[in-house]
């Protein structure tokens, strides 16, 4: 027998004997459990610049109801990743476009992520929706209030909108605060209450805040409102007393009876406030109104809470402490996590994540795959009757909420304070 033939007969001779020593599998053989599987959800918010005393918030908020849920879903079947993206850049100090870009595109090129929550900024979610839309991933703002990125607005949003965010001709993107157009009529309405007959109207030229503007500019109009003007200011500009002493002489020869701002805090809103009480007096002389984007503690800080003193402003939804018992029970658990907040948009990041968290359950229970990004993208627009902590609510065809209320503040002591529910 040459050598290799002998090597090959104890190999197989050895093989047999082993196959002959190992116990088959029995009965009372079991199969391990299957491993649970990964459920990605990225945020992309701006974590860098003034608005971080919200945006943190909105983060936090979603950390909260992932640990009250241990981070799984559908029995445990299904474990959630949770990502948080800054869509701001240092250069800027605020939310950066090629930043936004760039996260919209590495989580549609992750084949884990299911669900994208964001953006903050208005003019951010123009440029990610498209981006999402075209891989199918669902998009749900707790904050983007720019009336065109869900429907047509005569007179207010633009040409092609809402149509040209979404490429593939189906919605996925929703959102649980209302609306720029309502917030508009809702301030002209509150400012006539306030004795406002002419009114000078800034911008920071972002869609957020010339969108606001343009439409508190479109219904003080027809409202009966002497609008003078409405101008985009330089964000970057280090005062504005030059504009401030034109604006002061301009309702013939005089100041206006208030300056309605158009912008979020990071646009120099704190310097603009500044430089007006520097110019025409404190904000009884000459009101200082503006929208959500100023309703936030960094712009009181920022101005100097003399300087703030009297500045009015609105937000969607209730105050906190009128709000459902859930959301009560949210304010509790948040302050045991991270400290008490009276920042608005807090409570809407919780409600946003849970509305994913429902999808999630939603696609098991109908013995889907959540995974399956279009499986997400049909349970979260087909939201309804939705039972959160902002109280029962819904979808509409667009993505937008059924709750509508707005509620206006003023500062008063350093703090925004609570002085009701304003309507149209």
């Amino acid at each position: 027998m040459k050598p290799t033939k002998l090597i090959v007969t104890l190999f197989v001779l050895a093989s047999v004997l082993l196959g002959a020593c190992t116990p088959a599998a029995g009965p009372a053989a079991t199969t391990a459990p299957a491993a649970a599987k990964t459920l990605k959800i990225v945020s992309s918010f701006p974590l860098t610049g003034a608005s971080l005393t919200q945006t943190s918030t909105i983060v936090n908020s979603i950390k909260l109801k992932l640990k009250q849920i241990n981070n799984q879903v559908c029995g445990g079947k299904y474990n959630i990743v949770f990502e948080s993206n800054d869509d701001a850049s240092a250069a800027l100090g605020k939310w950066d476009g090629a930043v936004e870009t760039e996260n919209a595109n590495k989580a549609v090129a992750d084949a884990s992520v299911v669900a994208y929550i964001g953006t903050f900024n208005s003019g951010a979610a123009a440029l990610s929706i498209p981006i999402l839309n075209k891989a199918g991933l669902v998009m749900i703002s707790p904050a983007n209030t720019y009336a065109g990125l869900t429907k047509a607005v005569p007179n207010i949003t633009a040409p092609g909108e809402p149509d040209v965010y979404y490429p593939s001709g189906t919605r996925n993107y929703a959102r649980t605060v209302p609306s720029d157009e309502i917030q508009g009529a809702v301030d002209v309405a509150w400012s006539k209450k306030l004795g406002v007959q002419s009114v000078y109207i800034l911008d920071d030229a972002e869609t957020y805040g010339k969108g606001i503007a343009d439409a508190f500019n479109f219904y003080g109009k027809q409202a009966g409102l002497t609008i003078i003007a409405q101008e985009s200011i330089d964000p970057k500009a280090a005062d504005y007393k030059t504009l401030m002493t034109r604006i002061a002489a301009s309702n013939g020869g005089k100041a206006p009876d208030e300056i309605y701002v158009g912008m979020v805090v990071d646009n120099n809103a704190a310097q603009l406030l500044k430089d007006k009480v520097s110019v025409m007096g404190d904000n009884t002389k000459v009101k200082f109104m503006g929208p959500d984007g100023i309703n936030t503690q960094s712009f009181i800080d920022g101005a100097g809470k003399d300087v703030a003193e009297g500045v009015y402003a609105t937000t969607g939804g209730q105050p906190l402490d009128k709000m459902p018992q859930g959301a009560q029970d949210y304010l509790k658990a948040y302050a045991a996590e991270f400290g008490a907040t009276t920042e608005p948009y807090a409570i809407y990041g919780y409600e946003t994540i849970s509305v994913v968290i429902t999808a999630f359950e939603s696609v098991c229970k109908a013995g889907g795959d959540p995974s399956n990004r279009a499986a997400v993208l049909k349970a979260v627009m087909g939201t309804q009757n939705y039972a959160g902590v902002l109280g029962t609510w819904s979808f509409d065809k667009n993505g937008d909420t059924s709750l509508t209320s707005m509620e206006s503040y003023v500062v008063k002591g350093g703090k925004f304070v609570d002085l009701g529910a304003q309507s149209q």
